[in-house]
């Protein structure tokens, strides 16, 4: 795949001669003449590099480039002036340029430039993975999350489809980063476009891009998502909110690797892998004619169903430390110690919002417990009285009162607790934070008896 690169000067010949160049040593070429003109393009089609000359009439090449490295951090810049001085050099390396060569231009400079700027820049990016990997890693021991983690390894060296399934909150665009990572095409991006969250006269325009004059506003050639995954990997998440009209182009594209942009007549190749996520059951909804057979079987070629929250109790107190931990270096509240009877409440209730809803819920616990240490006492009385058994509802939910539910849920805790302790009363006590005495008047207020 050829190398993109951004000329940036107000001299046309300048932009001739080192487009030419360029172009005869096998690089593809995009030029802008001022730093407006510049900034729009990189924003609409991002370049793997930049040449960039610092005095220009408008924005000029300085402005250039601050706002290119927020845009893009690890895009190499190539200063070229022929106003060069050593404070602006140094201004312009402290600023990120890679490079500043002065005018006239050495050809030969120019190239060798070029090539170590992009070698730089794959080292970054590959270097950068490595120690994002562990941050990106699937938190937890359980059954359920070694057989999801097994599969992706199996999966991910490979370049076959992808279909990930599962209920929302669950973690499937994790899992199709961590492919991505693990795959032999991480060295390029994975772009991701959410199918749910475009409107159905966009998302063409999305997917493939525009020729320009397109449409109303379509101002200039635009590239789209398939052209922007090129070597790397097209995460189609909530596929199965997609039209079957752009359904039938997706399938097109991923049996040919062939497609054209809105408006335009030229086929274009590309080289994609797909990974495609839906919390729809996709064969329920083949029958009901609202997703094409032959576009699930040509996505379903290797499945990978991520578990919800309730199928993988076991990480709780893997998952609520994680956050905790993330949480506290997020924010300046500093990390909170948790009280171990808090990972036994949380596995009761059902997360309908899977590991999304328990995120959220430790960031609550966090913010609004204004001690160091958070107990039982700290959790919202509400959530405390909408759990859920493994084997149905728990008694506290057939109450009528607050009282009665409250009544009731100390009673099973208390039961609970001393049936771990061997119904010892004063390792009871110490374990649940009370003193012994007053476990006993709870006990008799309660009516608990040893059976």
């Amino acid at each position: 795949m050829k190398q993109k690169i951004l000329i940036v000067d107000d001299e046309i010949s300048i932009l001739q001669s080192l487009g030419g160049l360029l172009e005869d040593e096998g690089y593809e070429v995009i030029q802008a003449c001022c730093g407006e003109e510049a900034l729009d393009r990189a924003r609409k089609d991002p370049p793997d590099l930049v040449l960039l000359d610092i005095w220009m009439p408008g924005t000029d090449g300085m402005a250039v480039l601050d706002e290119v490295k927020k845009l893009y951090p690890l895009l190499p810049v190539i200063i070229i002036s022929g106003h060069g001085t050593i404070e602006t050099a140094v201004k312009a390396t402290r600023m990120g340029a890679f490079d500043f060569i002065e005018k006239p231009l050495s050809i030969e400079r120019i190239l060798v430039s070029i090539q170590n700027a992009i070698e730089f820049s794959r080292l970054e990016e590959e270097n950068r993975l490595l120690r994002n990997k562990a941050d990106r890693r699937m938190i937890g021991e359980s059954p359920a999350i070694r057989a999801l983690w097994e599969q992706i390894q199996r999966a991910a060296p490979t370049n076959a489809t992808v279909l990930i399934t599962g209920e929302n909150g669950t973690g499937k665009e994790l899992a199709a980063k961590m492919i991505h990572l693990l795959s032999r095409r991480n060295a390029h991006r994975i772009v991701e476009v959410n199918c749910a969250a475009i409107p159905e006269e966009l998302i063409e325009s999305e997917l493939f891009g525009h020729e320009k004059g397109a449409f109303t506003g379509a101002l200039e050639r635009r590239k789209g998502k398939f052209d922007l995954a090129n070597g790397g990997t097209l995460f189609l998440d909530e596929i199965g909110d997609m039209s079957n009209r752009t359904q039938a182009k997706i399938l097109r594209i991923i049996q040919e690797q062939v497609f054209e942009r809105v408006g335009g007549s030229r086929p274009i190749e590309v080289d994609v892998r797909i990974v495609a996520a839906t919390n729809k059951d996709l064969q329920k909804e083949i029958e009901l004619g609202r997703f094409r057979q032959d576009l699930y079987y040509r996505l379903n070629v290797i499945p990978i169903y991520v578990p919800p929250l309730r199928e993988r109790m076991e990480d709780m107190e893997l998952l609520v430390e994680h956050f905790a931990a993330e949480i506290a270096s997020e924010s300046a509240l500093g990390k909170k110690k948790i009280d171990p009877q808090i990972y036994r409440i949380l596995q009761t209730y059902s997360w309908p919002g899977n590991i999304r809803e328990l995120r959220n819920f430790i960031e609550r616990l966090i913010i609004m417990t204004p001690g160091n240490l958070i107990g039982p006492e700290d959790l919202p009385a509400d959530f405390r009285n909408v759990v859920h058994k493994e084997n149905g509802d728990t008694a506290w939910l057939q109450c009528q009162t607050l009282e009665e539910a409250r009544s009731c849920f100390e009673r099973d805790f208390l039961v609970r607790k001393l049936e771990e302790n061997g119904w010892n009363i004063s390792v009871t006590a110490a374990a649940i934070g009370i003193e012994r005495t007053h476990l006993h008047k709870k006990m008799k207020a309660l009516g608990i008896k040893k059976e």
